[in-house]
């Protein structure tokens, strides 16, 4: 059998290729992630949104929500004792 013989110029050129593959891959995936961010903005925003209309509507109808927000300002901090990601992961 005869050895096959790679040159160093077609080494650099699949190693050129190779990063210019990881440099778009990254980039690609930085374009997508940027666009979910933006996206996840717009979400949160249209929560925010009706969540003021119900407080108003709520306001309205005579519901006080000192007491409940004081509830679940404590239910939070509960669980806000969970595990870090990393002891998750």
């Amino acid at each position: 059998m005869a050895k096959k013989t790679v040159s160093k110029d077609q080494k650099k050129k699949e190693v050129s290729s190779s990063k210019d593959e990881q440099v778009g891959f990254h980039k690609g995936s930085l374009s997508t992630l940027s666009k979910e961010r933006a996206e996840l903005g717009r979400i949160l925003q249209i929560i925010e949104q009706l969540m003021q209309m119900h407080v108003a509507a709520l306001n309205e109808l005579g519901v006080d929500l000192t007491k409940e927000v004081e509830q679940m300002k404590t239910e939070t901090k509960m669980q806000n004792k969970k595990k870090p990601i990393e002891d998750v992961l």
